[in-house]
């Protein structure tokens, strides 16, 4: 029985499936996964029906499940010039942000699904986790999107705010805890400053940074055991955007 985790698969459907298959994921493990499963790459829901099958994921929201979830919603309902009346400043905002974070494949793909199924997606969505402590061979985890804004050493988990948590990024430079590892997300090791192997699973101060970028171009989806500490890599994204975070 292993633990695996990995993070910020943005639609790369393919690539996720590489990354199972290179971990040879049985049924007794159990796989973490930090969010941003949606948004950038071509197969966004199609990713989160693979996921919905897999009874030994665990899922954590990442900031584009947040925009997914905010907006998913309305866009099921019949775009009348009641509900344009009604439209809000801070759902037009939450909207236009979306869009702007690469929200076309998933919206694209949701539109193809039943009433149904629609609703179960964002059922799921809402299901996802906001952070997991888990022991491995009596090392501590946090396992989190992005990473602790604000950080305070005396501030209970907790007491952490689902923007603090999906959204600010982690300080590589700061040791949070001295008997807890902190893995996250959020922020490709390409942009990692003196990050001496961009593209790959950055470690220090008690971090494990895993999001190596699978929808930027030559990025991958990373995978880490923590039993055995062993990395695992998908086939790099050969088509995938220049520069984004």
């Amino acid at each position: 029985m292993s633990t695996y985790v990995l993070s910020d698969i943005h639609g790369e459907y393919d690539m996720f499936i590489d990354i199972l298959e290179k971990i040879n994921l049985k049924d007794e493990d159990t796989l973490y996964v930090l969010g941003d499963v949606v948004d950038r790459g071509p197969n966004p829901i199609k990713t989160l029906l693979k996921l919905m099958e897999m009874p030994n994921a665990i899922c954590i929201v990442g900031n584009h499940e947040v925009m997914a979830v905010e907006c998913l919603s309305f866009l099921k309902k019949e775009v009348t010039d009641r509900l344009l009346d009604e439209l809000d400043i801070e759902t037009l905002d939450n909207l236009v942000t979306w869009q702007y974070n690469g929200a076309k494949s998933t919206i694209d793909e949701f539109r193809e699904l039943d009433a149904e199924m629609q609703d179960e997606v964002i059922d799921f969505i809402k299901d996802f986790s906001l952070y997991e402590e888990v022991s491995v061979n009596s090392q501590k985890y946090l396992l989190v999107h992005a990473g602790l804004g604000n950080f305070d050493p005396k501030k209970d988990i907790k007491e952490y705010s689902l923007h603090e948590l999906v959204w600010e990024r982690a300080d590589y430079e700061k040791k949070y805890f001295e008997d807890t590892i902190v893995i996250s997300g959020h922020t490709p090791t390409q942009y990692i400053v003196n990050n001496p192997n961009p593209g790959y699973i950055y470690k220090k101060n008690n971090h494990i940074a895993i999001d190596c970028g699978a929808h930027i171009k030559n990025g991958r989806i990373a995978a880490v055991c923590l039993e055995t500490k062993e990395e695992f890599y998908s086939y790099p994204n050969e088509n995938g955007m220049e520069d984004e975070i």
